[in-house]
C-alpha cells in the first residue's frame, strides 16, 4: 500500500474516532429512548452521522483536487500537466462518491425523522417525498445532482479555466446543506446563515487543498515547491476567515458566554477551537521551517507535517460533524413574528435620526465591504512603493462607493428596507445606480492589472493573467455587450417585482442575498459599458454611450409609474406577517416606493452624463497630443488639417490674384 493510501485510511480513522467521541461528549451516541415513541434505531442513529462526514470528506476531496489542478499547479498557457489532468480524473470519482454520500443521507434523513428503520422507508414512496418536500431533502437531492454533474463534465476537462469553473460550482455545491440546519433556525438566522456559508468555504479550500498536497507530497509528485508556496499564502487567509466565521456562528448560538462549558453544544465548540489554534501553530511551524527546506530540495520535513497537520484537520471535520447533530442551547427569544422573520425586533417608527442610528451587522457585505477596500488600499500602496502615480480621483471614487455600499446593507437603511416598500426602493436604486457608478471610476481592474506581477514561469498563469484570461473570455464578451448588460439591468427589476420572486427573496435571507447582490452586480455590469475605465471587451464611442443611456432610463420611469399605478400589495404575505402598526400603510408604501423609483434616475444620469464628457474631453485631449508627438517626430502633421489649410491657401490667392 503506497503512504498516499496510509494517509487517505489514517485521516478516515480520524475523523471517525473524533465523531465517535464527539456523539458520546454531546449525548447523541446513546440517546434516551422513551417507551411508545418511534424510534429508528442504533443503524440510522450512526449512518446518519456517518453519511454526512462521508459526505464532508468526498465534498473537501473534490474541492482540493480543483484547487490543486486550476491553481496550485503550474499550468501551460492554459493546459493542465499531466498530474494536474491525474487529480481533475480524480474529482470526477470523488465527485461521484459524493453523490452517493448525500443518497445515503437522503436515505437516513427519512429513516431519522419518521422514526422508522430503512428497510421500512424503503417500501414506500417516502424518499421522493423527502427529498421534495423537505428543505434538508431538497438540499441533500441538488447535492447528489451537482455532485454526478460535477463528476461528469470533469471528465473531460483538460484546460486550467475548466478546472477553476468546477471548483467554483464544487464550492457552490457544499453550501445548501449546512444552510438549512441549526443555521437557519437560529433567532439571528442572518449572522448565523452567513457565518456558516463563509466558514465552510473557508474550511473547503484549506482542509481540501492541503489533504491533497500532503498526497502530492507523499507520491514524490514534481513541482511540490511551488504548490507548497501557493497553498501557503492561501491557507494564511483561510485560516483568518475560518477564525473570524466560527467566532460570528457561535456568537448567533450560543446565549451566553457560560453556554461553552454547560452544554454540550458548548463543549464540542471548545474542543472545536482548541484543534482550530493546533492548525494555528503548525501552520506557523509549516511557513517558519518547512517551506525553507522543501525550497532546498528537502521534502521528508514537509511531507510529516502536512501529513500531522492533515490529520489534525480530518479529525476536527468529525468534531464538527458531531458538533452539527448536537443541538444549540435554548434560550429565551421574544415570542415575535417579526423577530422570526427578520432575525431582529421591528424597528421603531421611522426617522431621519432612525436611519442613521440604528445600525445593524450583515456580516455578508460587511465581508464583501472589507475585501474591496482592502485589496484596493494594497494595489495602491503597491504602485506608491514602486513609485508609479495612480490617479487619487480614481481613489476617492472607489472609496465612496465602498463607504455607499456599508451604508445601505450596514445602517438603520438596511433595516427599515425589510419592512417598507419605498425604503426597499432607496436601498435597491443606490445599490444599483449610486454605488457602481463610483466603484466603476474607480477603475479596479486597470489597478489590479499594474499592481499585479506577472507569472513567474513562463506560460503558467498568476492572478494577473487569470484576469486577463477572464476579461478576454466568450462569457465576459456576451455579458458586457451593451445589448446584453442592458437587457440584465433593466429586464431582471420587472421579472423581480412583478413575480413571486421577490416575496420568496425577502422570505430567505439567502434568497435577500442574492438579491441585493444582483442589483450591485447588474448596475456595475451596466456602468461598467457606459462609462468604464478598464478596458473591456466590448467599447462603445461617446455617442453610443450617450444613446445607450437615454434609452435605458426611460424604462426606470416607466417601472416607477407601474408601481405607483398597481392596486395590488407586492409581497403582501411578507409584509403582513411583519405587523408593522406606525407609518402609511402597505399600498401607501408601494406607491410612495414607485415614486421613487420614479424621480431617482435623474441623479445618476447627471452624474453619468458628467463623467462621459470629462472622459470624452480628456480623450480629444490624449488624441490631439497624440497627433502633435507624431508630427514632431516625423515632420509631418494631420492630412486633414493640412488639406483644409491648402485649401484656404488656394482662396487666399484667388482672392489676390482678383
Amino acid at each position: 500500500m503506497s503512504r498516499a493510501a496510509r494517509l487517505a485510511l489514517a485521516g478516515a480513522a480520524a475523523a471517525v474516532v473524533a465523531l465517535v467521541i464527539g456523539m458520546i461528549a454531546g449525548g447523541r451516541a446513546f440517546p434516551r429512548i422513551i417507551p411508545g415513541l418511534p424510534d429508528a434505531g442504533a443503524v440510522v442513529r450512526w449512518g446518519l452521522p456517518l453519511s454526512k462526514l462521508l459526505m464532508d470528506l468526498t465534498g473537501l476531496l473534490t474541492v482540493g483536487l480543483l484547487l490543486t489542478a486550476a491553481t496550485l499547479l503550474p499550468n501551460d498557457k492554459g493546459m493542465l500537466g499531466k498530474p494536474a489532468l491525474h487529480y481533475v480524473k480524480g474529482a470526477s470519482w470523488a465527485a461521484l462518491a459524493w453523490a452517493g454520500a448525500a443518497f445515503l443521507g437522503i436515505v437516513f434523513g427519512v429513516a431519522d425523522s419518521l422514526g422508522r428503520t430503512v428497510p421500512q422507508i424503503l417500501d414506500g414512496a417516502y424518499l421522493s417525498s423527502y427529498a421534495t418536500q423537505t428543505t434538508q431533502g431538497v438540499a441533500l437531492t441538488l447535492v447528489v445532482l451537482f455532485g454526478v454533474a460535477i463528476a461528469l463534465f470533469s471528465r473531460g476537462a483538460i484546460t486550467a479555466g475548466t478546472a477553476a469553473g468546477l471548483l467554483v460550482f464544487a464550492l457552490v455545491t457544499l453550501l445548501p446543506v449546512p444552510l438549512t440546519g441549526h443555521s437557519s433556525s437560529s433567532p439571528n438566522h442572518d449572522l448565523a446563515t452567513s457565518a456558516v456559508a463563509l466558514h465552510l468555504l473557508a474550511i473547503a479550500l484549506w482542509v481540501g487543498g492541503l489533504a491533497v498536497l500532503a498526497a502530492h507530497a507523499l507520491r514524490g509528485q514534481p513541482q511540490l515547491e511551488v504548490a507548497a508556496a501557493r497553498f501557503s499564502r492561501m491557507a494564511l487567509w483561510c485560516y483568518v476567515g475560518v477564525g473570524l466565521s466560527g467566532v460570528f456562528s457561535l456568537v448567533a448560538r450560543l446565549g451566553a458566554v457560560s453556554d461553552l462549558w454547560t452544554s454540550e453544544y458548548g463543549v464540542l465548540a471548545v474542543a472545536k477551537i482548541v484543534a482550530f489554534v493546533l492548525l494555528g501553530y503548525v501552520g506557523y511551524w509549516h511557513r517558519r521551517r518547512t517551506l525553507a527546506q522543501l525550497e532546498s530540495g528537502k521534502t521528508r520535513a514537509f511531507t510529516r507535517l502536512a501529513g500531522g497537520e492533515t490529520l489534525l484537520m480530518l479529525a476536527t471535520v468529525g468534531l464538527a460533524v458531531a458538533l452539527s447533530r448536537t443541538p444549540p442551547p435554548e434560550y429565551v427569544v421574544p415570542a415575535d413574528r417579526a423577530f422570526d422573520l427578520l432575525g431582529f425586533p421591528l424597528p421603531p417608527e421611522i426617522t431621519v435620526a432612525n436611519v442613521f442610528s440604528l445600525w445593524w451587522f450583515d456580516l455578508f457585505f460587511a465581508v464583501v465591504a472589507a475585501v474591496l477596500a482592502g485589496l484596493y488600499g494594497l494595489g495602491v500602496r503597491r504602485l506608491a512603493r514602486r513609485g508609479d502615480r495612480w490617479p487619487p480621483g480614481r481613489t476617492v471614487s472607489w472609496f465612496a462607493g465602498v463607504a455607499l455600499l456599508v451604508f445601505a446593507t450596514q445602517s438603520g437603511l438596511a433595516r427599515y428596507a425589510q419592512v417598507m416598500f419605498d425604503m426597499h426602493m432607496i436601498e435597491h436604486m443606490t445599490l444599483s445606480m449610486i454605488v457602481p457608478i463610483f466603484l466603476v471610476l474607480g477603475a479596479p481592474v486597470t489597478l489590479a492589472l499594474r499592481a499585479l506581477k506577472p507569472a513567474a514561469r513562463k506560460g503558467d498563469r498568476g492572478p494577473r493573467e487569470w484576469i486577463t484570461t477572464i476579461l478576454h473570455s466568450r462569457f465576459t464578451k456576451v455579458i458586457t455587450h451593451p445589448v446584453v448588460a442592458t437587457a440584465i439591468f433593466i429586464g431582471s427589476t420587472y421579472a423581480l417585482y412583478f413575480t413571486p420572486l421577490f416575496e420568496s427573496a425577502m422570505t430567505e435571507h439567502l434568497g435577500h442575498i442574492w438579491m441585493t447582490l444582483h442589483f450591485l452586480i447588474s448596475g456595475c455590469l451596466f456602468f461598467w459599458v457606459i462609462i468604464g475605465v478598464d478596458p473591456g471587451p466590448n467599447r462603445l464611442p461617446y455617442v453610443g454611450r450617450l444613446l445607450m443611456l437615454f434609452v435605458t432610463m426611460p424604462f426606470h420611469a416607466f417601472f416607477g409609474i407601474a408601481l405607483m399605478m398597481t392596486g395590488s400589495v407586492i409581497a403582501s404575505g411578507w409584509y403582513e406577517q411583519l405587523g408593522r402598526t406606525w407609518g402609511d400603510t402597505l399600498l401607501q408604501t408601494q406607491q410612495d416606493g414607485g415614486a421613487i423609483a420614479w424621480g431617482f434616475g435623474e441623479i445618476p444620469t447627471l452624474i453619468v452624463l458628467l463623467a462621459i464628457a470629462v472622459q470624452w474631453y480628456k480623450d480629444d485631449s490624449r488624441q490631439a497630443r497624440r497627433a502633435d508627438r507624431r508630427a514632431d517626430r516625423t515632420g509631418a502633421g494631420d492630412p486633414e488639417l493640412d488639406s483644409y489649410n491648402a485649401y484656404l491657401a488656394r482662396l487666399n490667392r484667388a482672392d489676390k490674384a482678383e
